[in-house]
C-alpha cells in the first residue's frame, strides 16, 4: 500500500551495530516497525518496514550460505552485523538483506516488505515511471509488497552491497513504535529448502 506520511530523517536514532549483533530470530521481529532510509543524489527515500524473514546459514537449508558455504556471493554474509548483504534473483530482481549475528556467522534477515513514508513520488517513478497521481489501485496495493519492488523503489542494487547499515547512505532508524502485533508464517519460494521450508521464520504487520 501507498502511505505518504513524512518523517523527518536527519539526526534520528539509528540502529546501531549491537541491534543486529543479536539472535536472527529476535532481529527479524525487531525489524517490524523500523524505517529503511536510502539517501538518493541527497533525496531520502524512507519506508517502514512490515514484512521480514529470518536467514541462518548453520542450520538453514534455504540459506545461500547453509552449512558455511563461502561463495563470491555469499561472502558478505560473513561480514560483521550491520552490513547489507544485496543480490539478484532471476538475473533481475534484488533482495535487500540485513546481516546478523557476530562476524562469521552467515545470517542475515531478508526485506520482504515496506510502506513509504517519504519520497513516495521518486519511488513511483523508479517503479512505474510516473507519479503518485497517476498509479492504478493495483500499482497502489502491490507498490512495496515484495523484496524486489522494494529494491527497484528504493535504488537499490549490487552496487549497495556490502554497505555498511551504521553510515549515513543506507540505514535504519527507529521511530519509537511498538506493533500491535505481529503475524509469524512460513517463508515464501523456498520449496527447495526441505524441512526449512516449514519453518516460521517471516513475521509481518
Amino acid at each position: 500500500m501507498v502511505h505518504t506520511a513524512r518523517r523527518k530523517v536527519v539526526a534520528v536514532p539509528k540502529l546501531t551495530r549491537d541491534f543486529y549483533e543479536r539472535d536472527t530470530l529476535l532481529v527479524a521481529r525487531d525489524l517490524l516497525g523500523k524505517y529503511l532510509v536510502h539517501r538518493v543524489d541527497g533525496v531520502p527515500l524512507c519506508g517502514r518496514i512490515t514484512e521480514t524473514e529470518a536467514y541462518i546459514g548453520r542450520t538453514d537449508k534455504a540459506c545461500h550460505a547453509y552449512g558455511y558455504k563461502r561463495t563470491p556471493r555469499t561472502q558478505t554474509l560473513f561480514s560483521p552485523p550491520g552490513t547489507a548483504y544485496l543480490y539478484l534473483i532471476y538475473g533481475m530482481y534484488h533482495c535487500l538483506n540485513f546481516v546478523t549475528e557476530p562476524e562469521g556467522e552467515p545470517c542475515a534477515v531478508l526485506l520482504r516488505a515496506v510502506e513509504a513514508a517519504e519520497g513516495a513520488e521518486f519511488m513511483a517513478q523508479n517503479r512505474f515511471g510516473c507519479g503518485l497521481s497517476a498509479l492504478t489501485p493495483y500499482q497502489r496495493k502491490n507498490f512495496l509488497n515484495g523484496p524486489g519492488k522494494v529494491c527497484r523503489a528504493f535504488s537499490l542494487t549490487r552496487a549497495q552491497n556490502g554497505l555498511d547499515l551504521t553510515g549515513d547512505t543506507l540505514f535504519l532508524w527507529d521511530a519509537g513504535e511498538t506493533p500491535e502485533q505481529i503475524h509469524v508464517g512460513k517463508r515464501i519460494g523456498i520449496d527447495y529448502a526441505e524441512e526449512a521450508a516449514d519453518f516460521p521464520w517471516r513475521f509481518y504487520l
